[in-house]
């Protein structure tokens, strides 16, 4: 294990967690069940006054009940998540993990049954008292893709657009990072934060149901913004790297990752895919460049030294159907018959992650 690990391993810290367990009726509003309170305290004393002021209406648009109705549902699951004493924590190992199966204390199954009514489970993996969440991804792989060619995150204000349920958000944090702000539209993946920071209770990682969109403008940005699974869905790229640059303080790095194509060896780029309809049965693919296309629009965008960190076709190992995630995945957006194309006969996933600064 590592120093740096080892420095956010949070022995006895976890102990007790209070999270969201409060007192609570199925009609009662979440915004007034989830305590965001010193989220908008943290965001003051971090110099993001702006975004601190934003929080009480993005909270209140994303968490109402009355357009989402499983609210009450994944409310119910928070609600019987058991109190546990958490001997320590790790967001540094590649499943993210809170305590250990001696902190159970008799409650295993009604933990693993509390964290599955929250299905499906898409970023991770974790473990909780024990409780093996085996995601349909292994985000782990992407991280350990980027962690070693991005600039230091020790004491740095990090955000994380399309964080899902935050699971970068703590790889984050175990390195070093002094705040970190994950934001994701979909309102399943807050309360699944929730539910992991009842035991993990770590006081600078937030997650926020909000999109890029929905940013205010910042007097001083973020150090570090990563993109990652986001640019795609898009129908204005170049508006999403707007909103990216905008989030960024001066001589900030952003950390993008998205889908690409294949190209020729034209450095300038200019090769892009744009599905006619569905992309491996995705229907909000709208732009999929080159390697060389993207960095053209990075520059475009007056961001400075694109630098290609990675390029990886998503195998099934990485991205597949699990018992925390039982609809389709991967496998069945391939072609039977070659899996170098999507079913639609586009080329099959290919990911690549850039860095740039401005």
């Amino acid at each position: 294990m590592s120093a740096r690990q080892k420095n956010f391993i949070h022995a006895n810290t976890c102990k007790q967690i209070a999270g969201p367990n409060k007192p609570s009726s199925r009609c009662a509003n979440p915004v007034e069940l989830l305590d965001y309170q010193p989220c908008i305290e943290l965001l003051q004393q971090h110099e993001l006054p702006e975004l601190a002021a934003a929080l009480p209406a993005m909270l209140a648009r994303g968490l109402d009940a009355t357009r989402y109705g499983d609210m009450p549902r994944w409310q119910a699951a928070l609600n019987a998540l058991p109190e546990l004493s958490i001997s320590d924590c790790d967001m540094g190992a590649s499943a993210v993990r809170a305590g250990c199966i001696q902190d159970q204390c008799g409650q295993g199954v009604a933990l693993e049954q509390a964290l599955r009514a929250l299905h499906p489970w898409r970023k991770g993996p974790f473990e909780i008292a024990g409780v093996p969440v085996n995601t349909e991804w292994r985000s782990d792989f992407k991280w350990q893709r980027l962690c070693d060619a991005i600039d230091s995150l020790a004491g740095q204000r990090v955000l994380d657009v399309g964080c899902g349920n935050g699971y970068h958000c703590w790889r984050m944090r175990a390195a070093q990072a002094g705040l970190v702000v994950g934001i994701d539209p979909t309102p399943l993946f807050i309360m699944q934060y929730w539910a992991l920071q009842k035991y993990l209770q770590d006081p600078a990682v937030w997650v926020l149901p909000a999109r890029s969109e929905d940013l205010p403008r910042l007097r001083r940005g973020f150090d570090t913004v990563f993109s990652m699974g986001v640019l795609y869905h898009r129908r204005s790229p170049f508006d999403h790297l707007l909103e990216l640059r905008e989030a960024l303080a001066p001589g900030g790095q952003l950390v993008l990752e998205t889908l690409v194509i294949e190209g020729s060896a034209n450095p300038t780029g200019g090769e892009v895919l744009v599905p006619e309809g569905r992309y491996s049965k995705m229907g909000n693919v709208w732009f999929i460049p080159s390697v060389a296309t993207l960095c053209s629009w990075l520059r475009k965008m007056k961001f400075r030294e694109p630098t290609v960190i990675d390029v990886s076709v998503t195998s099934p190992a990485e991205q597949r159907a699990t018992e925390w995630m039982t609809f389709q995945s991967l496998a069945d957006f391939l072609d039977p018959d070659d899996s170098s194309k999507t079913v639609e006969g586009y080329p099959a996933p290919r990911r690549a992650i850039v860095s740039a600064r401005i």
